[in-house]
């Protein structure tokens, strides 16, 4: 693998991630890729579809998937981004960087529409923070 692989992962592979892997694909320079993965696979949320969209990133196509070992082994950072993955994370190899970014996750956000949309915003903005801290220290 040519590329440095930045490796996002949550339990399910449905927000927090796929936002991640999004802004990945945004901001992080040449030769590095964003992916995206979960211990489970629960198809990508709407809602985070939606607040993506709002920040001018679109993740319509992108889609859930499990945890790839080889990806995993040979990726240049490993990052999770509930304590979930943090915990139920493959061991990887000592060369591949690992990270946490621990977010609560936005799909479990109770309320209205409006409360719930509010949160997905939230954990999105703080993504958007930490993705952008880790592009300044790679360049």
């Amino acid at each position: 693998m040519d590329s440095k692989i930045v490796y996002f992962l949550c339990t399910g592979n449905s927000c927090r991630s796929q936002m991640a892997e999004g802004f990945g694909r945004k901001y992080l320079p040449d030769g590095y890729v964003a992916l995206s993965a979960g211990i489970e696979r629960h198809g990508v949320n709407p809602l985070a579809i939606q607040v993506m969209a709002g920040s001018g990133i679109d993740i319509s196509n992108q889609t859930s998937k499990l945890i790839d070992p080889k990806i995993l082994n040979h990726a240049f950072l490993v990052v999770t981004l509930c304590d979930d993955a943090e915990e139920r994370c493959p061991v990887t190899p000592p060369q591949v960087k690992r990270a946490h970014w621990g977010f609560p996750d936005p799909a479990k956000a109770s309320g209205n529409d409006a409360e719930k949309l509010a949160a997905f915003r939230s954990v999105r903005d703080g993504i958007q923070v930490q993705v952008c801290r880790l592009v300044k220290k790679i360049n």
